[in-house]
């Protein structure tokens, strides 16, 4: 006896099975997922087309109509795939993931902007934020993942959606060692430093893991310090310290909610009584609350910001001081070189992996001329080769010696002996 050949679903029976399920739940009541199950199921037993798909396709083609009803559609498969680090929506028939560090592109999609545009609105509203045509751009949380959303006008080819996934177990120092970012000698220095109270810039690219690395240096901190944090989306964790305050950015709202900004929260935060600061990221003119703090005694204060090197986050935050003060650069300068004691610069090297590139200290200014800030170069990361899996190796390699030691001696402690 010859078998016809089964044909997989196409689109068209993916929306027919989802309007008919659509129409037939009461929107007055809540309805169980259960009830949407059996829903589906009786629009499924329907049609001779749907009898002849394998149990396989079926199974697939129930859970993505439920997907699209009761979840985020498309996007749900790749948020329960942990493998998947980063999703990226550019409109509704073009969806890339990042998978082991690797940009690829996934074959599913959305059927209209508009579902797209909805799942987004429930997305932002899980957060209490907003998005729309008037307020086109928007950050938020979810679950375990940061996203960002941008809608026409300003998105030309149609609402975009970046999410992008934190580490489902939280990332030590351990960890990175194992990762291969830093050395376990570097670990207990950096370990060292933190519980002394020393003021920490983490700068990098994108990518780089700078709010990884910072909530691995956060272990450090010691346990009764009262410590605040600071965030545009709550992210750090730092579960060890009992006195821990988190604070989180507010957006204007379309109920005339005021706008809550990062350098709000910092300015409120020092009237908390706070030992340490930690700023998530800092973007704009919040810098120089950020410095500040780190300049009046909040000594162990840490925070993060995009660069592509140390001298270039000293410059960057220059930039961002004077766009929230008018005050002379030589002061500008003064204020970031009292405040930082050190910067970890981080990196994605071209085998995609992460490590601690350089360590420097901030040493002072210069005399002559406006006063250029002063930085030495502690350790620096450099490659050796490759190993068996086309992995880039290296060795940190010590430049010079910690110049400011006095937060060592005061805390009572004492850097670990330099690798042999």
């Amino acid at each position: 006896m010859k078998h016809e050949a089964t044909a997989p679903p196409r689109r068209d029976d993916k929306r027919d099975i989802r309007e008919a399920v659509y129409a037939a739940i009461d929107f007055a009541q809540d309805t169980a997922d259960e009830q949407i199950y059996a829903l589906i199921d009786r629009e499924m037993a329907q049609g001779e087309r749907m009898r002849r798909l394998t149990i396989a396709e079926r199974r697939k083609l129930r859970r993505e109509v439920f997907s699209e009803i009761r979840e985020l559609d498309v996007l749900q498969a790749l948020l329960d795939d942990p493998t998947v680090t980063e999703i990226m929506v550019n409109g509704p028939e073009q969806i890339f993931i990042e998978r082991a560090g690797r940009l690829q592109k996934y074959e599913g999609r959305f059927a209209t902007a508009e579902r797209l545009e909805d799942v987004i609105q429930k997305i932002v509203a899980s957060c209490n934020r907003t998005v729309n045509e008037a307020s086109p751009i928007v950050d938020a949380r979810l679950r375990g993942a940061r996203v960002n959303v941008v809608l026409k006008p300003v998105a030309l080819n149609g609402p975009i959606l970046t999410i992008r996934r934190f580490p489902q177990k939280r990332i030590d120092t351990a960890a990175l060692i194992g990762y291969g970012a830093l050395s376990p000698f570097l670990a207990e220095w950096l370990n060292t430093v933190v519980r002394a109270g020393y003021n920490i810039f983490v700068s990098g690219g994108t990518g780089s893991g700078k709010t990884t690395f910072l909530n691995a240096l956060s272990d450090a901190i010691p346990r009764d310090a009262r410590v605040i944090t600071i965030e545009d989306s709550a992210e750090l964790q730092i579960a060890h310290v009992e006195n821990l305050v988190s604070l989180e950015v507010r957006a204007a709202g379309m109920t005339d909610c005021k706008e809550i900004t990062i350098r709000d929260l910092i300015k409120a935060s020092l009237r908390m009584r706070p030992d340490r600061i930690v700023v998530g990221e800092v973007r704009g003119e919040e810098a120089i609350d950020m410095i500040q703090a780190m300049n009046t005694g909040h000594d162990g204060s840490m925070s993060t910001g995009h660069a592509n090197s140390t001298r270039d986050m000293l410059h960057r935050l220059e930039t961002m001081i004077l766009m929230g003060m008018e005050i002379p650069l030589p002061a500008v300068r003064g204020q970031i070189a009292g405040g930082i004691d050190l910067i970890v610069h981080l990196g994605r090297l071209r085998d995609h992996s992460r490590k601690v590139l350089e360590i420097a200290e901030v040493t002072g200014r210069t005399e002559a001329g406006s006063g250029e800030i002063e930085t030495r170069t502690l350790y620096r990361f450099r490659e050796t080769g490759y190993d068996e899996k086309e992995r880039i190796c290296g060795t940190w390699v010590r430049e010079a010696a910690l110049e400011k030691t006095g937060k060592l001696k005061a805390a009572g402690l004492a850097l670990p002996a330099d690798e042999a």
